[in-house]
Formats: structure tokens, sequence, C-alpha cells
């Protein structure tokens, strides 16, 4: 049985705002890196049940990179989506509204190479 992670986030702003920044490549790009010492090159996203999600991620000095793909498995436009990575872990977003605001929710298998920590 595999652990499950999940991080949530509450973003001031629409459902359907949040959707597109998350899921279209030209938004991507903006935000789909851990810290201000890397970018996202570049990301395609094709949004269908086995449908291909790709993005490039690289320290802004060079001296790493690694591609993320992932395939998509269940769709529910606007609210939620399940992708597989290439070892079989899943990961689930979901979008909920709360007042004017829309909580981001992603649960996903956690890797077995390193600690949790």
């Amino acid at each position: 049985m595999s652990t499950k992670i999940t991080v949530q986030a509450l973003v001031g702003a629409a459902r359907p705002q949040v959707w597109e920044t998350y899921t279209e490549p030209v938004h991507i790009v903006n935000w789909n890196f851990a810290s201000d010492d890397w970018h996202c090159p570049s990301a395609e996203n094709e949004l269908k049940v086995g449908g291909v999600y790709k993005a490039r991620m690289e320290a802004k000095d060079g001296a790493y990179g690694f591609d993320f793909e992932a395939v998509y498995r269940e769709l529910d436009p606007g609210h939620s989506f399940t992708y597989e990575l290439a070892d079989g872990r899943q990961a689930t977003v979901s979008f909920e509204e709360i007042g004017n605001s829309t909580q981001v929710t992603v649960t996903f298998d956690a890797e077995t190479q390193n600690p949790l920590e």
C-alpha cells in the first residue's frame, strides 16, 4: 500500500480562473517550480482522459533539470483530474469553491526513493 501525501492551498480567485491558471501551458510556465532558483521553460497539456501533460523544470543556473510527464486517467472539467506517472504513481487535483476563493487539493502517491521528510 502506498503512502498518500496531501497538499492544500487556498487561492483568492474564482474556480474557473484557478482551473485555467493551473491547466493552461501559458500559465503553467509561470508557477510550476519549487523555488525562485528554478523555472519551467516549457509545458504542454492535453487535458483529456488519455491525454499527456509534460513540463520541463530546470535550475536557473543550468546545474540540473528534468522532464515531468503524466497521463490523465480521470477528468471532471473545472473540478478535478487524476493523472498517472510512468512509475504507476497517481495524483488527484481538485478545485473547491470556498466563498470567493478556491481551495486546490493535491493528493499523490509518495515516491519510495527518498524519505518522506
